[in-house]
């Protein structure tokens, strides 16, 4: 809060700054503003598609995203500033003025020639045509550039008067301007709608004929890769005699299938023949057989033949594939076989085994049942190699085949893609989202004059500019201006202040009716009195001393002397500063400190009526302890407090430290002055760190020509 009030004081102190500063950059601009024209104001406004798609014929993208549809705008209202863009309306409006001067907003052909006046209207139509932008390196646009910039008509001075925005989140792009003309206003805008609308049509179209002829080659390529894929598929199916690979698999692993249960069935068959045929031949006798064996021998042999032609039949059967045909024929053969069989039975004329004749029937249809699945096996085993042979000449196939197939697949999807991005920006190209002029600006209303805010504002700023440079003049000012911060600056108590006055005052004259500062000292001397009355009770010798010169330990010594003396105390005041004796000049007194020391009763006949005595020195390069040793200085000041209440001594400044430390020597309380304003260097720091030494004895600080009251209550 302190610092706050310090501020504010030095602002006091500059109030004429203050106010003069702004009162002065009123003045100026109010010469400066009241020669401004009139401003007018128009609006127009552009529908972009972008939220509101109700005009759109057909719409193939995505609903975009809030944020989305912000960066388009932010991209369509850059897009409306470009330099391009300004430079064709600049075009148009130079053009406007030179074409009609009647109706022109700027008196720009006035200093033009005919000749010269054509070639420049020549001049921008080839621009505009050609959509070409000002070159400021161009030599041929040198006169056209400094016409634009005379008239107001180029880029900068354009920006400058139009705002273009977004209004809050609509499908609209508000632009205004403000001009000193109010056709002016309404042309500017309807001509840089027109303009940009033209640019980003044209872009769009541009955009769109890139993209369809990039994406028609992209294609053909791709129906070109995958024709070229189907055809090498197409001949090495030709080359390889390949009709469905898929399918000839199939048809061969069910084939195998097929033979292996064959197979696996006329094993079993053989292995349970084998054992019932065993199981006969242990039934009968040797003699049996031997006797079977010579009256069958003729039929054997025609049952024989027979075996061999069903053999042969059955072999023909499995390797034609189990054909119907040799079904029929291998049945008539087996019919021929039994009733040969048959016939050896009836033959027989005596058997003695007639018993058993069932069981040589039997064996017999069980030896022909075996042999005919043993020869089945042989010829099931030879199909079976042999459509295993076709099935493992598929394999090469289908790994070529496969890959012919999965080069289709990636080229048909690549080929789908590019026609599905065709298709869309074809679409797009037939119908595309234009932008249009949603309200056309129409000639521009006055604007309330500003020139009354402009004079507002500069007196704000220029004030603003002042307490700013007073803060920085403030917070950078390392100098102490007020007690508490010398208290916190040095550590040491501050136990008083006196304010700056014009000159010493007269403490001794009539107080009556006098200067108000010269009031207010006084009673601060009496604050200061009190404390120091505080410090020691009874008799005491109090030393006052500085950091530096010229810091008004003679103004404060002889107020205490005045004050203390007001009290009916008896005062002895002693001009111990042999450097700048300022005491002695100013009460002019023909006592001194040097005969002190040879006759201390002489200090008593220097006693006024007010109970005071003054005492003076001869000044000179001395210091005290050369005037007298310490035992005599100790034994004169003894007997002087005897006899006075209060001895008060000036000493030099601690830059003469010996000569101030020989008086602090033998003083009871030291006070030191301290100059408002002044800066506390390394030096003074020294110096403060020796007061502190003192301890009790130093009493703290009286700061000196203040410039207003403060509080010093959080200071001692």
């Amino acid at each position: 809060m302190t610092e706050v009030i310090q501020y504010l004081r030095l602002l006091y102190r500059n109030k004429w700054v203050l106010t003069g500063v702004p009162m002065l950059t009123l003045v100026m601009c109010f010469f400066l503003v009241r020669e401004l024209p009139d401003e007018y104001k128009s609006h127009g406004s552009i529908a972009t598609g972008l939220v509101d798609k109700t005009d759109q014929v057909l719409s193939l993208a995505d609903k975009d995203q809030e944020s989305e549809i912000n960066r388009k705008f932010d991209n369509l209202t850059q897009m409306i500033m470009l330099k391009k863009i300004f430079d064709q309306v600049s075009f148009r409006l130079l053009l406007h003025d030179l074409q009609t001067p009647q109706a022109a907003f700027r008196n720009v052909s006035e200093d033009l020639g005919q000749s010269d006046k054509a070639k420049l209207i020549s001049r921008i139509n080839t621009k505009l045509k050609g959509k070409q932008e000002l070159v400021p390196g161009d030599k041929q646009d040198v006169k056209l550039i400094a016409l634009l910039r005379e008239s107001g008509y180029d880029y900068n001075s354009l920006v400058s008067k139009v705002s273009v925005y977004r209004v809050r989140n609509s499908d609209y792009i508000s632009i205004d301007a403000e001009t000193d003309h109010p056709l002016l206003s309404a042309y500017l805008i309807n001509t840089l709608s027109s303009e940009f609308i033209s640019y980003y049509s044209s872009r769009i179209d541009t955009n769109s004929t890139r993209a369809i002829t990039f994406l028609t080659d992209f294609l053909n390529k791709k129906r070109n890769i995958l024709t070229q894929e189907m055809n090498e598929l197409r001949n090495f199916k030709i080359k390889n005699r390949v009709l469905n690979l898929n399918e000839q698999a199939r048809s061969l692993y069910g084939q195998i299938a097929e033979y292996e249960a064959k197979r696996e069935g006329a094993e079993k068959d053989i292995v349970a023949y084998a054992a019932a045929i065993n199981r006969i031949d242990k039934k009968f006798n040797p003699a049996d057989r031997k006797y079977i064996e010579s009256a069958m021998t003729g039929i054997n042999q025609q049952i024989v033949a027979t075996k061999q032609q069903l053999r042969s039949v059955n072999d023909a059967y499995v390797r034609n594939n189990f054909d119907p045909s040799y079904k029929t024929r291998l049945d008539s053969l087996q019919q021929k076989l039994s009733s040969q069989i048959a016939d050896a039975s009836d033959r027989y004329i005596y058997n003695p085994m007639t018993v058993k004749e069932g069981l040589v029937t039997q064996k017999l249809t069980l030896e022909i049942e075996q042999e005919l699945a043993a020869n089945s096996i042989t010829s099931i085993q030879q199909e079976l190699r042999r459509l295993n042979r076709k099935f493992d000449a598929l394999v090469p196939n289908e790994a070529q085949i496969q890959e012919f197939e999965t080069g289709i697949d990636i080229a048909s999807k690549e080929y789908m893609e590019a026609l599905q991005r065709y298709n869309n920006a074809t679409l797009e190209s037939s119908f595309p989202v234009y932008l249009k002029v949603a309200e056309k600006a129409l000639p521009g209303d006055v604007q309330p004059s500003k020139k009354m805010m402009l004079l507002i504002l500069s007196g704000v700023v220029s004030f603003a500019f002042c307490l700013l440079v007073f803060f920085v003049i403030y917070f950078f000012d390392k100098s102490v201006n007020y007690p508490l911060q010398l208290a916190n600056e040095s550590g040491i108590p501050v136990i008083g202040y006196i304010n700056r006055v014009s000159e010493v005052p007269d403490f001794y004259g009539n107080h009556a009716g006098g200067n108000k500062s010269k009031t207010i000292l006084r009673n601060l001397i009496r604050s200061i009195r009190y404390e120091l009355d505080s410090e020691k009770a009874g008799p005491k010798l109090i030393s006052v001393t500085s950091l530096g010169d010229g810091e008004s330990k003679t103004l404060l010594i002889q107020g205490l002397a005045w004050a203390f003396a007001k009290v009916n105390r008896r005062v002895l005041l002693i001009d111990g500063n042999f450097t700048s004796p300022d005491i002695t000049q100013i009460n002019g007194t023909k006592n001194f400190v040097e005969d002190l020391f040879l006759d201390k009763n002489s200090a008593l006949a220097a006693v006024g009526a007010d109970g005071l005595a003054i005492i003076g020195n001869k000044g000179g390069d001395v210091s005290l302890n050369e005037l007298a040793d310490v035992a005599l200085v100790e034994e004169v000041f003894s007997y002087l407090l005897s006899r006075f209440d209060v001895i008060l001594v000036e000493t030099d400044s601690l830059k003469s430290m010996n000569k101030a430390k020989e008086w602090i020597a033998c003083s009871d309380v030291v006070v030191s002055v301290f100059k408002s304003g002044k800066t506390i260097d390394a030096a003074d720091k020294a110096k403060i760190e020796y007061l502190k030494s003192l301890g009790s004895k130093f009493a703290g600080w009286v700061f000196t020509q203040a410039d207003g009251g403060y509080d010093t209550r959080g200071t001692n």
